[in-house]
């Protein structure tokens, strides 16, 4: 699930581009209106349930007995919904036009009035930290009701050593709206006015419209949009290292109070994965960068006809093939047809994405770029972001997309504390549902040609999202052991970036200058420290599944669904032993890294 950022510049009616009506989304779900009375209803309604919630439990949770226990964790879920329903829907409008202020001011005031209602509700977790194991075990004994929410207590409680006083909890609570917040906000609404000169371009360009360039099939465009984007972001760099270094060290001083032991530590703990885990999986991806990135680049040079590449041809197209274009009813069909092929029940939990309003695919003024599944809240359902563009990765990207819609769908039955998955796991579906459509493609290529671009466009997917998230990784790690000694200039962040992205690329490529810059528009290190690991994780973990999927195992899609049903009720290791797979085994990763290695071998053989 990739986080929005920038938006193009096209009116809504060039921005079909010629692939047909491309669906908006129906907000209505959530709330007719923003001055609707059943949003103010809400919001006044939360206001008194916090409150009510503060003073009926407030110092009295140790008092409690197992049934009244568990109203007390079922009514908090309740806030958490009407809480959760309200902020989605702010914040869903403003994504579909971050340039409109009324959009970010209702986006804004409704943050501020949600912090404003919850703070009284600040004193339950660390209350509840403070109940002692012997008292909770024997509650947890005698209600199957509260045993049900075990997970989500044990992931409470595992903030336990780190946290802080009742007072300091709930003072870092009301100054969020101040702190990284703020930040995020300056940084998303900068990144949204910016635009691009680009050479030979009619018109001035913004931030998804100028990437977008770089995957086109004349490699001039392609370069004078690396080289626009290097610009701008040169001028804009003292900003964008001033956001990095204030986020950097307000969560080093966070992370200081809160005794973790590592910048990234609070990230695993979010995550409920070991960090031996991640760092098995780290450690897996730096060693085969040889056997991939490097020799596929090796590879794709030759293609190109070049001694080496520049950064502007790392997603250029193979040009094996005249460029297609999809159209959005083809897009569909596909997408419902992989699905399909693999469960019926799955093409039928996605179809209403496309009937109903919860997919907005349009390329339009002001709106985020990139793509997104929001789950909403439980009692609602998700809504998908695109910004379609009618090429094959587009629909890529909606399989993607779609496949955290489906996980949503079906973990909503675990109820609102239970249903959401850590970041390493919430990538499953998503990438399972890429693979069922580059498989549904690929069986259906009619020539050599069509195969190799479709193996190829895969394989530059799986790079993306397993060496390439991977080398952001430890470029984050770099930045904050590095901000933790001190202020870091432009040219010190710049030198980090290029440290990790020479050695994961390798020596097929020569690096622009201005290259250096490329980390300031990445909106994962702004939003979600040490996210992008996620990506690479589930990847890997996809590419076992799908093993053993394609190896027979037997009643796979009915594990396969039970797995995507108990959203975030099971622990990594629980879910994945009746597959057979174990993350936390140091060779797990090389299966899914070995599938990447086996398609550039077919790939290698087809020259």
């Amino acid at each position: 699930m990739t986080l929005p950022l920038a938006r193009p510049v096209f009116d809504a009616n060039a921005a079909s581009g010629g692939f047909g009506a491309l669906p908006d989304w129906d907000l209505t779900d959530l709330y007719p209106a923003p001055e609707s009375p059943e949003f103010a209803r809400d919001m006044d309604g939360l206001d008194a349930s916090c409150a009510a919630f503060a003073t009926a439990y407030q110092g009295k949770l140790a008092d409690l007995d197992a049934a009244a226990l568990l109203v007390c964790v079922q009514t908090y879920e309740q806030i958490d919904i009407t809480a959760g329903r309200l902020m989605s829907f702010a914040g869903l409008r403003y994504y579909q036009n971050t340039m409109d202020s009324e959009r970010a001011k209702f986006m804004a005031d409704t943050q501020d009035r949600i912090t404003n209602a919850t703070t009284p509700l600040v004193f339950f977790s660390l209350e509840f930290n403070r109940l002692e194991d012997a008292h909770l075990n024997g509650l947890l004994a005698a209600n199957a009701g509260l045993a049900r929410y075990k997970p989500v207590f044990d992931r409470m409680r595992a903030m336990r050593p780190h946290q802080l006083s009742d007072e300091l909890e709930q003072f870092l609570h009301d100054e969020s709206v101040v702190g990284a917040s703020a930040w995020n906000k300056l940084f998303d609404e900068t990144m949204a006015g910016l635009m691009f000169t680009v050479a030979g371009e009619p018109e001035e360009l913004n931030l998804e419209a100028t990437l977008n360039l770089l995957t086109d099939a004349d490699r001039a465009r392609r370069e004078a949009a690396a080289r626009a984007l290097a610009a701008v972001f040169d001028r804009n760099i003292k900003l964008f290292a001033r956001v990095h270094n204030t986020l950097a060290k307000e969560k080093e001083i966070h992370d200081r109070w809160r005794k973790m032991p590592s910048p990234q530590h609070g990230r695993h703990l979010a995550n409920h994965v070991e960090p031996e885990v991640v760092e098995a999986l780290r450690n897996a991806v730096v060693a085969a960068y040889p056997k991939l990135s490097h020799r596929y680049y090796r590879l794709k040079a030759k293609w190109l006809g070049l001694e080496t590449l520049q950064v502007w041809d790392r997603n250029a197209p193979l040009n094996l093939e005249p460029p297609k274009v999809v159209g959005w009813d083809e897009a569909t069909r596909t997408v419902l047809d992989a699905y399909a092929s693999f469960a019926p029940e799955m093409a039928d939990i996605a179809k209403p994405f496309f009937d109903r309003g919860w997919i907005d695919a349009g390329v339009k003024p002001g709106k985020a770029p990139g793509a997104f599944a929001h789950p909403t809240v439980t009692t609602v359902h998700p809504y998908v972001m695109l910004n379609y563009l009618g090429k094959p990765r587009d629909v890529m990207t909606l399989a993607h997309e779609l496949g955290h819609g489906v996980h949503q769908v079906l973990a909503a039955g675990q109820g609102e504390l239970l249903s959401s998955t850590p970041l390493t796991l919430a990538e499953t579906a998503s990438v399972f549902g890429e693979m069922l459509t580059f498989r549904k493609l690929l069986d259906g290529a009619k020539t050599q040609a069509e195969r190799k671009t479709l193996l190829a466009g895969k394989v530059e997917d799986m790079i993306n999202t397993v060496v390439r998230q991977i080398a952001f990784y430890d470029f984050e790690c770099k930045l904050h052991a590095a901000r933790a000694q001190g202020e870091l200039t432009p040219d010190d962040i710049n030198a980090l970036w290029m440290s990790v992205q020479a050695q994961s690329l390798g020596d097929a490529f020569e690096f622009m200058d201005g290259y250096e810059t490329f980390w300031a528009y990445i909106p994962h290190f702004v939003h979600s420290p040490f996210y992008v690991y996620a990506y690479a994780f589930g990847d890997g973990l996809v590419n076992a599944l799908y093993a053993a999927y394609a190896d027979g195992l037997p009643d796979f899609e009915e594990k396969y669904f039970a797995m995507l049903k108990a959203g975030g009720s099971k622990h990594h290791k629980e879910l994945l032993a009746p597959f057979g797979l174990d993350a936390s085994d140091p060779t797990f990763w090389d299966k899914g890294l070995s599938m990447i290695a086996g398609f550039i071998d077919e790939l290698e053989a087809m020259d």
